[in-house]
């Protein structure tokens, strides 16, 4: 992500390349075997206390308070999270289309920060965050309304075949756009990689109807999946369940209810392209560390300029590839019963969930609490003019972030832990769900073996930055 840059009125505004090391005061061993051994502890006593499956009954959850969800599906709430998405979307094209290129700009902030950062805890905290406010489908419907037809159907069925793997593509385009193509601040490019996802997803829609924005848009992709980690979810009548409405409603009285995140994070549904989408994300994250370490910044500024940039091209790729490579080779070394090795990666995929949240957590914390409100000033003057539109013009950064670096230090080292273990818990059950008894540990033992190398090349990264 990119770093702020100081511009002449002491504001900050989005540029390329967020430092760590600075603000991580703990000693990088101490972090990591303290990070190995609470992996390692986290296993023995699953292995020893956990043995039956705890997230397989559908109807797990306490009702939540019946005024909350007459709330959350009556139709001016519905309508209020719509506007909100349009006037986001209509106040980044305004920016976009008739402001200045500059990076004061806060087209930018708006999109590497409040929607990519922003996504992760306004998800967690309220569920599928993009898919209620998602812009691309309200204009969708208004289409469907004026031709008079289903905007949920669409003109064909959606590919099954084809599971998520359009929004992994869409996913690895944006993170190639925000780390390593060499203009992603200037507004031209960042502008038309916009102007080409609203075809696509319009066009998708308008084709496959509302199950293509459920798998093929790449943020409402990722807000759903980072939504598995939060406490809501639904029941319906019948004992089906599913995370807030993740994959849209099929008519049954549903109850909304609140459950330990680990129970949503378990009926992730296993589709195709589901382990190249954390693939993308986790190698994504990592590599945004990775290029801010001392040593590769010295080897690609030594380097002719196209060299470096093809370079960084390979180096995301491979940091993605090998993530989807190592998670496919630890969850297919033993045999499950009633599943073939290949499906197996795409059922031990969501216990890679909590590690992103985690990672993101601990890589962009302090940029988004400080570029985000820096983003939001900026935001009240969109044509840089000097305007005050929205009245944020005056507000100011609170660095209280800053001035604390070992809460800050300890905040992100708990968050990779934290996500790790998290994700040792939820491949623990996932095991004892489809391995033989035989294998429910022993088959654990590759997968931690790959979550202890992520933790540690993780956390090396986070201070190597």
């Amino acid at each position: 992500m990119g770093a702020p840059a100081p511009v002449g009125d002491d504001r900050l505004v989005v540029a390329h390349g967020l430092g760590g090391a600075q603000d991580l005061p703990i000693p990088p061993e101490l972090a990591i075997v303290g990070a190995t051994a609470a992996l390692a502890v986290s296993f023995t006593v699953l292995a020893v206390a956990w043995r039956r499956p705890r997230y397989a009954d559908p109807a797990a959850g306490r009702p939540a308070p019946a005024w909350l969800q007459r709330l959350v599906e009556s139709t001016a709430f519905t309508w209020l999270a719509r506007l909100v998405g349009l006037f986001f979307f209509g106040w980044a094209a305004f920016a976009a289309v008739l402001g200045q290129d500059l990076l004061t700009n806060p087209f930018f902030g708006m999109v590497y920060v409040l929607l990519w950062v922003g996504l992760v805890p306004a998800s967690l905290l309220l569920g599928p965050f993009w898919k209620a406010i998602s812009p691309v489908r309200t204009v969708n419907l208004a289409f469907a309304k004026l031709a008079g037809s289903d905007p949920d159907t669409g003109l064909r069925r959606y590919p099954e075949r084809l599971g998520y793997w359009p929004a992994a593509l869409g996913l690895f385009a944006f993170v190639w756009l925000e780390l390593v193509y060499p203009y992603s601040t200037e507004l031209g490019p960042v502008r038309l990689w916009f102007a080409l996802y609203v075809a696509a997803m319009l066009v998708g829609g308008a084709v496959f109807g509302s199950t293509f924005y459920a798998r093929a848009d790449p943020f409402e992709v990722y807000s759903t999946m980072v939504a598995r980690m939060s406490v809501w979810g639904w029941r319906d009548r019948t004992g089906a369940s599913g995370i807030a409405a993740a994959d849209g409603r099929d008519g049954t009285a549903r109850e909304l209810v609140v459950r330990s995140p680990l129970a949503n994070l378990d009926r992730t549904p296993p589709r195709p392209g589901l382990v190249a989408v954390v693939a993308v994300l986790f190698g994504s994250t990592a590599y945004d560390s990775f290029r801010d370490a001392s040593a590769w910044l010295q080897l690609t500024q030594s380097l002719d300029r196209t060299l470096a940039i093809a370079l960084n091209n390979l180096v995301l790729l491979a940091f993605c590839v090998v993530v989807g490579a190592l998670l496919a080779a630890a969850t297919a070394a033993y045999p499950a019963e009633g599943h073939p090795r290949r499906a197996l990666p795409g059922l031990f995929a969501h216990s890679v969930v909590p590690i992103i949240v985690g990672y993101v957590v601990a890589h962009y914390l302090s940029y988004l609490v400080q570029t985000g409100q820096q983003t939001v000033i900026l935001m009240s003057d969109p044509l840089s003019n000097g305007s005050d539109l929205l009245g944020t013009g005056d507000w100011s950064v609170n660095y209280w972030l800053a001035y604390h670096p070992t809460f800050l230090a300890v905040t992100k080292v708990l968050a990779v832990v934290v996500g790790h273990v998290l994700g040792v818990v939820a491949a623990h059950e996932r095991s004892i769900q489809v391995l033989p008894r035989r294998h429910q540990l022993t088959g654990q033992l590759p997968l931690l073996v790959v979550m202890v190398a992520f933790t540690a090349g993780g956390l090396y990264l986070l201070f190597a930055a």
